[in-house]
């Protein structure tokens, strides 16, 4: 009977601590970046060249607009992605857009919130790309899972920046 006590007690705790997770973190943040071996102009038009980003997200599978923006702050984007085998709509809208600087992406993915910031500086005749994500969840549940899988989505984006390095640099 103490056996069984102990292990109540354990599984009890555990689910105490999953549960508080979702209050006592909030949203999940993490950094990538990668150098680039073109000026930082020529890397920034491709960073939104659709064709290029196939090849570097190859996931995506169309990005829709609807509706555009002359400044692009506030452009908004119907963006169609396979995640496992399954096809998963999202809208992108853009938050804000320096040329040359900065752009940074919202996404409304199933109760996912994503923001990606990306930061562009010119070292010489390089450009480094400073990627900040924050993701949080409309979900309460998905809120308290969210920073027990934060290696994952880093390791992706992570890649999509390597990704980004090889086909930007083959790109003329």
């Amino acid at each position: 009977m103490k056996t069984i006590k102990i292990i109540l007690g354990i599984i009890t705790a555990l689910i105490l601590t999953f549960f508080l997770t979702g209050l006592v973190i909030q949203e999940v943040i993490y950094t990538n970046e990668v150098q680039i071996n073109k000026p930082v102009n020529e890397v920034f038009a491709d960073f939104q060249n659709v064709e290029l980003m196939k090849q570097w997200m190859p996931e995506m599978k169309s990005i829709e607009t609807l509706e555009e923006k002359p400044e692009k702050v506030g452009s908004t984007y119907k963006v169609v992605v396979e995640n496992q085998g399954r096809l998963v709509t999202m809208t992108e809208k853009v938050l804000a857009y320096n040329p040359n600087k900065r752009i940074t992406f919202h996404f409304d993915a199933e109760s996912i919130l994503k923001t990606d910031d990306y930061v562009f500086s010119s070292e010489g005749n390089s450009t480094k790309i400073i990627q900040t994500t924050t993701s949080t969840s409309e979900s309460y549940i998905m809120s308290c899972l969210l920073p027990y899988f934060k290696r994952k989505p880093r390791r992706i984006s992570q890649q999509y920046l390597e990704q980004f390095k090889k086909a930007s640099e083959a790109h003329n």
